[in-house]
């Protein structure tokens, strides 16, 4: 059961409406558009039986998916007007195509004051390869579209890795998302998850396969040093351009963080609406259920269909080490029972020896050097 706490930071509403479906997306969504309505009800359904759980004042707001952009003015509104409107940050998860200079005043008159596209990349070829349904050139329109109507707090998505794709290519990439200005980027290495197209595609073509499942593109060398090339200059040249590397995967010029997601790597906890949404009160997560009919159902019979597990000392201290160390501050070493103290400071020594780690104000943070094994680096300060 989520409990009370008294440092609720946001709540999260998952909107799993898409117009098409991505073929590298593995977060729950559908096509089917028909359910917009009585899903926007059943999410304020939710609301209405979950809002006790807060005990202080909501300071963001994040509409994620899918495509919350897939849904009217009027469906928008009728959630920003039951949930609390008084939060500092509040975001939508939008598609290029989708952002009209009609529909970017509509957000900014609704009190959306941050809208995060998935631009992906500036290649219509490599869009088409993902199965995207903007182009490169729309990407410029909606910006120019979010500016004309007020909104000053815009990020983007970058992906590299494309199979073929060259270092030039990817610079490229960089050097057209530093031309729209925007506030914030962030950047990922295309992977294929178990269960999306991609990775049937992939595995069709015989590709080899990781241990967690997922399939390895191969780029055109095969090597995977090009991917730390690419990764290290995206790091140069959006630091070089003013950006701040605050997480491993995002970018922000100064005072442009994304309050939301620094909820979830700080251990703040947070409300998730909607089918399959996250929840977290600092003691237990829980989730609901990943089915839109289910979920709509017992909405509507006032019931919350979802699944929990306490966290006990080992699991939470598992869990800070793989999102704390994610990010530029690191973790917090005080925060820290004696126990998990000795043991992280022991195994993490040969990785500060070696200058993949470092320590400074009580805080343990990754190195440059030690981004680049960062998932090595957390698997082995996981306390077993």
């Amino acid at each position: 059961m989520f409990q009370n706490s008294n440092k609720m930071a946001g709540i999260y509403i998952h909107i799993p409406f898409c117009k098409s479906r991505c073929i590298y997306c593995a977060f729950y969504s559908t096509t089917d558009l028909r359910w917009r309505q009585r899903y926007v009800d059943a999410v304020c359904r939710e609301w209405q039986l979950r809002s006790h759980e807060l005990s202080t004042p909501v300071t963001t707001v994040y509409f994620g998916g899918g495509t919350p952009s897939q849904l009217t003015p009027q469906q928008l509104q009728q959630l920003l007007t039951a949930l609390p409107s008084s939060a500092p940050e509040a975001t939508i998860e939008a598609n290029p195509d989708d952002i009209t200079p009609t529909y970017a005043a509509m957000l900014s008159q609704l009190g959306i004051n941050r809208v995060s596209m998935g631009a992906q990349s500036f290649d219509d070829q490599r869009l088409r390869f993902l199965h995207r349904r903007h182009t490169s050139g729309q990407v410029k329109e909606a910006v120019h579209h979010l500016r004309s109507a007020g909104i000053h707090n815009i990020s983007i998505d970058l992906m590299y890795g494309f199979p073929g794709e060259t270092l030039s290519d990817w610079e490229r990439d960089i050097n057209a998302a530093l031309a729209l200005d925007v506030e914030h980027i962030s950047a990922y290495c295309l992977t294929v998850e178990k269960g999306t197209p991609l990775f049937y595609q992939m595995r069709n073509e015989n590709q080899r396969s990781t241990t967690e499942g997922e399939v390895k593109l191969e780029m055109r060398n095969g090597s995977e040093e090009l991917e730390r090339a690419m990764y290290e200059r995206l790091i140069d040249k959006l630091e070089a351009a003013g950006y701040e590397h605050y997480e491993i995967s995002n970018f922000a010029k100064p005072g442009f963080r994304s309050r939301h997601n620094s909820s979830y790597w700080q251990d703040i906890p947070y409300i998730g609406l909607g089918a399959a949404a996250h929840s977290y009160d600092g003691k237990c997560r829980s989730w609901n259920i990943s089915d839109i009919r289910q979920y709509m159902e017992a909405m509507e019979r006032g019931e919350r269909l979802f699944e929990s597990e306490t966290l006990d000392d080992d699991t939470h201290y598992n869990d800070r080490i793989t999102v704390a160390l994610r990010t530029r501050e690191g973790l917090d070493l005080t925060t820290l029972s004696p126990k998990h103290r000795r043991y992280c400071l022991k195994e993490a020594q040969r990785f500060i020896d070696n200058g993949e780690l470092r320590i400074d104000d009580d805080h343990l943070s990754l190195t440059r050097k030690g981004l680049f094994i960062s998932d090595y680096i957390m698997s082995s300060l996981i306390y077993i």
